[in-house]
């Protein structure tokens, strides 16, 4: 036997604004039970597990343990200008020169996350 994941959940102040950041980043809808003001509310993915935001009164203090990678369907750079363009702050810049590597950054509550090479990044080095 086996325990499947059924959501990853991201502890915030604003449930709904959070999950309206991430669900412009994946694309993906809100539940259509949530809106402003939910203490919950989570962003349906269309593989895999749920993104669910719960309410905290507390702030996030230190570095995530545990933070989601995302593989643009673009090239990394393209997909780091549109997510700073819809909130996204820069944390730290893993890009090296011969193209490897990711770029750090932070949803508007300050939750890391990474954004990796893109499919046309590992198309055109063959990687």
């Amino acid at each position: 036997m086996v325990s499947l994941v059924q959501n990853i959940a991201v502890d915030c102040a604003d449930p709904y604004g959070l999950a309206r950041f991430w669900s412009s980043v994946t694309g993906c809808p809100l539940d259509p039970e949530d809106g402003p003001g939910s203490k919950e509310t989570q962003v349906l993915l269309p593989q895999g597990p749920a993104l669910y935001f719960n309410q905290v009164s507390e702030p996030k203090r230190t570095k995530n343990r545990l933070h989601l990678c995302l593989r643009p369907e673009t090239s990394r750079e393209q997909e780091v200008e549109r997510l700073l363009g819809v909130g996204a702050t820069l944390v730290a810049d893993r890009r090296n020169p011969d193209g490897t590597g990711w770029a750090v950054l932070a949803d508007p509550e300050g939750n890391e996350f990474c954004v990796l090479r893109g499919e046309s990044d590992l198309a055109a080095t063959g990687s």
